[in-house]
């Protein structure tokens, strides 16, 4: 059986990481390269590291932070935010990403998915999806681009099987609804979504306890459950959350 992995993820915007509630009200967290040497001897399988502002300033990931952080960990590293081409996600890779996480310019430009997996291989790429409930629609919700901003008006189902067919190997579901409430994952679209696809699904906002984290993996079928402010505001440790779901007889790598 696959293990089932926890990812913290480091949202960083100028250079720091950062994190709100429902993509807003951002509050300064630390540095990113000492909070990824952290969770990596901590025990996290991955890490997820996102510029979140890079889409909607229109700019590049930054390389040089990219290229600190991955010198100073010893697991798998995702990085995200402002890839808008073959060239960009190839130089992110040389820079030590292990894989590459694909949101707005690949809404508006489906072909980069292809295009990618079939120079790099699937396993490298990753598309993020920010999912958010129709209004009045209890299991139904819309992709949204630009750091959350802008609505493509996308069902995510759909989209989220468009993504496998084209080539992406892995999908990064986040519910905004959920996102730094810390009040359990929505796991009606993760279950949603993981049904409707054969490719990893990493669970992401709303994780605030250990049963949330189980639930996710249980009720939800994610493959992985992303963690943030549970873990950057020292609520849970990676070694308890992991104690907790060896317990529980899940298959997890122990820290």
């Amino acid at each position: 059986m696959v293990a089932l992995r926890l990812i913290p993820c480091l949202d960083v915007a100028n250079g720091r990481v950062v994190k709100g509630v429902n993509f807003v009200n951002l509050r300064d967290s630390g540095d990113p390269v000492e909070l990824a040497c952290k969770y990596s001897d901590a025990g996290a399988d991955e890490l997820v590291f996102l510029d979140i502002r890079a889409s909607f300033e229109n700019r590049k990931t930054l390389i040089d932070l990219v290229s600190r952080t991955a010198k100073s960990v010893k697991i798998p590293f995702t990085v995200g935010g402002g890839i808008n081409s073959i060239i960009s996600i190839n130089n992110l890779l040389r820079a030590g990403a292990d894989k590459v996480s694909l949101n707005s310019f690949a809404v508006k430009n489906p072909d980069i998915i292809s295009q990618s997996s079939e120079y790099f291989g699937t396993q490298c790429i990753v598309i993020a999806i920010d999912a958010r409930k129709k209004i009045n629609k209890s299991s139904e919700w819309e992709v949204y681009i630009k750091g959350g901003r802008e609505n493509t008006g996308l069902d995510v189902i759909n989209w989220a099987k468009k993504v496998e067919e084209l080539g992406a190997g892995e999908i990064l579901l986040t519910s905004m609804d959920g996102d730094g409430t810390q009040n359990g994952y929505d796991l009606l679209l993760t279950q949603s979504v993981a049904n409707a696809v054969n490719i990893p699904v990493i669970a992401s906002g709303g994780a605030g306890s250990i049963e949330d984290i189980y639930d996710v993996f249980t009720e939800g079928k994610a493959s992985a459950a992303l963690l943030a402010s549970l873990l950057h505001d020292k609520k849970l440790t990676l070694e308890e959350i992991k104690s907790f779901l060896i317990e529980k007889k899940l298959p997890i790598r122990p820290t």
